[in-house]
């Protein structure tokens, strides 16, 4: 199973669709994971459309409509291939993001924690746990590229990654 692994869209505040090399990796994944920050619901709706909404897993950040609000979860949790995955957006600075969002699982950790708000791509692993936040495919404001991430699953076992836009 591959998915695409999106946060900090912003769409249309920052841009007004995703680049198309996202688009190409949507159109060949089984599914999308969205970190929160849409911005707008109509670009959730526009996901939905292409994608079915059981096979999109997502959270509201901290810039979303009110719509996304009352629609999508602040945290998600959910297994997928025997993986068990968290989803949050973040919140605060950047600085000390990833002790925040350990904080949030404490109760139940999974092995994936996927995460945005920093527009920061990060990769790394503490006390077994992966922490992925893919970046964002549209705004380089505390980052040098925009990217986004594609998390592939078989059989309890997962490999996620970052991919870095022109």
């Amino acid at each position: 199973m591959r998915l695409v692994v999106l946060s900090d869209t912003h769409i249309p505040h920052r841009a007004k669709s995703l680049p198309d090399e996202v688009w190409a990796y949507i159109k060949q994944s089984d599914g999308i994971i969205h970190a929160g920050d849409f911005s707008s619901y109509n670009f959730y709706l526009e996901l939905a459309a292409y994608m079915k909404k059981e096979n999109i897993f997502a959270v509201h950040g901290n810039m979303d409509d009110e719509d996304l609000f009352n629609e999508l979860p602040e945290l998600l949790r959910f297994e997928l291939e025997g993986v068990k995955i968290g989803v949050y957006h973040g919140i605060g600075a950047p600085f000390g993001i990833e002790k925040r969002v350990l904080r949030k699982f404490s109760e139940d950790m999974p092995q994936l924690i996927i995460f945005g708000h920093s527009h920061l791509p990060v990769k790394k692993e503490i006390n077994g746990v992966v922490l992925f936040n893919p970046g964002s495919p549209t705004d380089k404001i505390f980052a040098r590229t925009n990217s986004f991430g594609i998390l592939e699953l078989e059989s309890g076992k997962f490999e996620v990654r970052h991919i870095k836009l022109n």
